[in-house]
C-alpha cells in the first residue's frame, strides 16, 4: 500500500474521531444544563389532589347536598398477565370477602376497562366504600402492595325527591364534560343538571398541588411544595326546605309545577312534578328503573318550572288588559266597554267565550275578575298584533326569566314576522284572537308567569334567583323596569281586577280560596289542542280523556296591599283554575304564614 493511501485512510479516521469528539463536548459541556433540567424532571413529580365539592344548603343552612366520607380502592395494573392472573383473582376475592356486597363480575369489569401494557397507573375498581366498613379493614388493604385506598367522597341528596329539579345532580363524567372543564377528569363526576350543573366550578374548586422528588422506582422521597385545595365551597339557596317539603304534600299525585317566590325575585320554593330520587344518578340504577322514568308519559325528568311550554289561557289577561287601558290608541282605553253574547263572528269563524250566557256589559275590571273572553277578542281588534306581541315581549314573555339554572327555555309570543319565518304562512285574524285569550301558538313557562305576576303586584320585573348567599357574599336582587310611566299609572286598575278574582262574588277563584291571607290572583284554563301520537300509541281510548282536560291555571300575589310574595299553580289536565288550583295555593299561603313570612 502507498504512503498516500496510508495518509489518505488515516486523514478519514482522524475526521471521524474529531467530529465525534466535537459532538461528545457539545453534548457534555454546551447541553449539560438542558440535561440536568431533564434529569432533573425524570426525579421531580406533579401531583393534583381532587378538591371536595362544596355543600348546598337552604336558607336555614340546612344541608340539600352534602359529601359522605368514603374511598376508593385502586388495584396494580397488569395484574391479568399470565404470570399475574392467580394474584388478581386473590385479590378479586379478598375485595368480596371483605366486603360482601361488593360483586366480583363488576370488580373484574371495571378492572379489564383500564388495563392495558400502556397504563402503570392503579386502576379504580370500586368506587365507594363507607368510611365505617373501611375503618375495620384499612390498615390490613394498606399492607398489600398490589392495593391502594384513597379518600372519595360521594355525594348525597338527604332530602331525595325533594326539590330534585331546583338542586340538580352530579354524575359520572363524560369526553364532553372533559372537554369543557379539565378537572373533571381529575374529580370524575360533574354537575349535570339544576343547581349542581348551574354553579359547578364555584362547587368544585380547585385542586391540591404537590410537588414530590422520586426515586427511580417511583417511590416517594420527599414532599418539595404543597399548595392546598380551594374547596367545600359551599352555596346557601333561597329555598326553605320545610316549604319545599309542603308544597311537595300538595302536589301528591298530581303533574304540573309551583312557584312561590319573592316579589324580589328569591325563589321560596318550587317544584316541578313528578320528580324523582337524585341519590340514583350517583349511586346508578337499573336500564328498567331509567327506562321507566324517561318513558313516563308524565315526563319526570322535564323541569317544568323553565322547560314545560304551555298556553298561558287566562293568566296572559292581566298584562294584555294593561295594554289595553295603557294603549296610545284613541279607540281604546281604562273606559273601553264590550257586550259579551258569549260568542263574536268573524269572518267564518265563531269565537265563543267561556260562559254560555254571555257576561252582558263588560269593562277592564270585569272582564279580568270574570275572565270575559269576549271583552279580550274585541280589544285585540282593536290594538292588532303587532303591538301585542311587542308590548308582551317588552313586558318579558317570550324571553328568559334570567334565572340561575341551566337551559332556560324562553317561550313563543306570535307575530306576522315570526309566523312568516317559522311556517312561511301570512298571519290570519283568527290568530289575533287567539293570541288575546293566551291560546293559539302562545308558549310560556310557569315561572315566567310568575315573573310576570310579580310586575302586576310591584311594577317591576325581577330577575328569579335561588342563590342566597355566595363565598359569603349576599346575591343582590336584580329588576328591569318595562313599562312605561302610563302603565305604572294604569296598575291599580289591574291589581284591584285581579283582587276581585279572588274576592269579589262572582270572580272565578273566589269559592277556591280558603286563607287570611288576602290576595290577588287570575285563574287559567288552557285547552289541549292536541294529544301526542306516543300518547295515544300508549294509552287505552278511555285513558286519553285524561290527556285531552285543560291544563289549569292559578296565579297570585299577597298580601294585596302590601305585595311580599307570588304563588303560581299549574295542574297539567286539571280542568278549571281555581278548582283544581285554588286549594293548593291559599294552603301555602297559610303555610307562609305559620312559618312566619308573612306577618299581619
Amino acid at each position: 500500500m502507498s504512503s498516500t493511501k496510508i495518509k489518505f485512510i488515516i486523514f478519514i479516521f482522524a475526521t471521524i474521531w474529531l467530529t465525534l469528539l466535537v459532538r461528545v463536548f457539545y453534548l457534555a459541556v454546551n447541553h449539560n444544563h438542558y440535561y440536568e433540567k431533564l434529569s432533573l424532571n425524570n426525579t421531580i413529580k406533579h401531583e393534583s389532589i381532587a378538591p371536595v365539592r362544596g355543600e348546598i344548603r337552604d336558607r336555614n343552612n340546612v344541608p340539600l347536598a352534602l359529601n359522605k366520607l368514603g374511598f376508593k380502592i385502586l388495584l396494580a395494573p397488569h395484574l391479568l398477565r399470565k404470570s399475574m392472573r392467580s394474584t388478581f383473582e386473590a385479590e378479586v376475592q379478598k375485595l368480596v370477602d371483605i366486603f360482601p356486597s361488593l360483586k366480583k363480575e363488576k370488580i373484574i369489569k371495571n378492572y379489564k376497562k383500564e388495563d392495558s401494557a400502556y397504563n402503570h397507573n392503579f386502576i379504580e375498581v370500586v368506587p365507594f366504600i363507607p368510611y365505617k366498613e373501611m375503618l375495620p379493614v384499612y390498615t390490613k388493604l394498606s399492607l398489600d402492595p398490589n392495593i391502594t385506598i384513597l379518600s372519595s367522597p360521594k355525594r348525597y341528596y338527604p332530602y331525595k325527591n325533594i326539590g330534585a329539579h331546583l338542586i340538580g345532580y352530579v354524575a359520572k363524567a363524560n369526553k364532553k364534560d372533559i372537554q369543557r372543564d379539565p378537572l373533571v377528569e381529575l374529580i370524575g363526576y360533574t354537575g349535570k343538571t339544576g343547581i349542581e350543573k348551574y354553579y359547578n366550578t364555584y362547587l368544585e374548586g380547585k385542586p391540591a398541588q404537590r410537588v414530590i422528588q422520586v426515586n427511580a422506582n417511583n417511590q416517594e422521597i420527599q414532599e418539595l411544595q404543597y399548595i392546598p385545595a380551594v374547596e367545600q365551597q359551599d352555596l346557601k339557596l333561597t329555598i326553605d326546605i320545610r316549604l319545599q317539603e309542603y308544597i311537595g304534600t300538595l302536589f301528591k299525585d298530581k303533574v304540573g309545577a309551583i312557584v312561590v317566590m319573592g316579589v324580589d325575585g328569591s325563589i321560596l320554593a318550587a317544584g316541578s312534578y313528578p320528580n324523582y330520587d337524585l341519590n340514583i344518578f350517583v349511586s346508578g340504577m337499573s336500564y328498567k328503573m331509567y327506562n321507566d322514568l324517561a318513558s313516563s308519559l308524565d315526563h319526570p325528568f322535564t323541569n317544568k318550572l323553565i322547560h314545560g311550554l304551555y298556553p298561558p289561557g287566562s293568566t296572559i289577561k292581566p298584562s294584555l288588559g294593561l295594554l289595553y287601558i295603557s294603549t296610545a290608541n284613541k279607540d281604546i282605553d281604562q273606559d273601553f266597554q264590550v257586550t259579551c253574547k258569549s260568542h263574536l263572528k268573524v269572518g267564518h269563524r265563531i269565537f265563543r267565550c267561556w260562559k254560555r250566557a254571555g257576561h252582558g256589559k263588560t269593562n277592564i275590571t270585569k272582564a279580568i275578575r270574570e275572565s270575559c273572553d269576549d271583552f279580550f277578542y274585541k280589544g285585540s281588534l282593536v290594538v292588532g298584533n303587532q303591538e301585542m306581541s311587542d308590548t308582551l315581549q317588552r313586558y318579558g314573555y317570550a324571553k328568559k326569566t334570567g334565572i340561575d339554572l341551566p337551559n332556560e327555555f324562553i317561550g313563543v309570543m306570535p307575530s306576522r314576522k315570526w309566523k312568516m319565518q317559522k311556517y312561511h304562512k301570512s298571519w290570519n285574524i283568527g290568530e289575533t284572537l287567539n293570541m288575546s285569550i293566551g291560546q293559539g301558538n302562545v308558549l310560556v313557562t310557569p315561572l315566567q308567569i310568575a315573573q310576570q305576576t310579580a310586575l302586576i303586584a310591584t311594577g317591576k320585573l325581577p330577575k328569579p334567583h335561588l342563590a342566597l348567599e355566595i363565598g359569603n357574599k349576599l346575591i343582590t336582587p336584580q329588576y328591569k323596569d318595562p313599562l312605561t310611566p302610563q302603565e305604572k299609572a294604569k296598575l291599580p286598575i289591574i291589581r284591584n281586577a285581579m283582587y276581585e278574582v279572588c274576592h269579589a262574588k262572582h270572580g272565578t277563584a273566589t269559592h277556591f280560596i280558603h286563607t287570611d291571607v288576602p290576595i290577588a290572583g287570575k285563574t287559567g284554563t288552557a285547552q289541549v289542542i292536541g294529544i301526542k301520537q306516543d300518547v295515544k300509541r300508549r294509552k287505552l281510548e278511555h285513558e286519553l280523556d285524561y290527556y285531552s282536560r285543560s291544563h289549569a291555571w292559578l296565579t297570585t300575589y299577597g298580601p294585596y296591599n302590601n305585595p311580599q310574595f307570588v304563588v303560581t299553580v299549574l295542574v297539567e289536565h286539571g280542568g278549571h283554575g281555581g278548582g283544581a288550583a285554588g286549594g293548593i295555593v291559599s294552603k301555602i299561603y297559610t303555610k307562609l304564614q305559620e312559618l312566619g313570612y308573612i306577618k299581619e
